[in-house]
């Protein structure tokens, strides 16, 4: 299959442009995020996700102290570093 110049390049074309918009998508995507002093806060939802559990696992670290928490506004963050260190502990065990 044999594809011309000029359809070969309007194809790349459109591939930078969804390429263009995934980099938009991205960038909004990390400045939802929030930082204290440099350090990336997830709210429940992410470590949620992030770690594949249960809200009711997550309020067992919680509670066991195995998982920092801080809250804002009433509202649960976690630092990044602690839930990364959460699973290198969970590895080790």
């Amino acid at each position: 299959m044999n594809i011309e110049r000029p359809e070969f390049i309007a194809w790349m074309e459109k591939i930078i442009e969804r390429f263009d918009l995934l980099k938009e998508q991205m960038a909004a995507t990390r400045s939802q995020f929030i930082e204290v002093d440099g350090e990336q806060l997830l709210d429940n939802q992410d470590v949620l996700q992030l770690l594949k559990i249960s809200s009711r696992s997550l309020q067992r670290y919680r509670t066991d102290k195995k998982l920092p928490y801080y809250t804002i506004s009433g509202k649960l963050y976690y630092k990044l570093s602690d839930v990364h260190q959460l699973i290198r502990e969970s590895l080790n065990s």
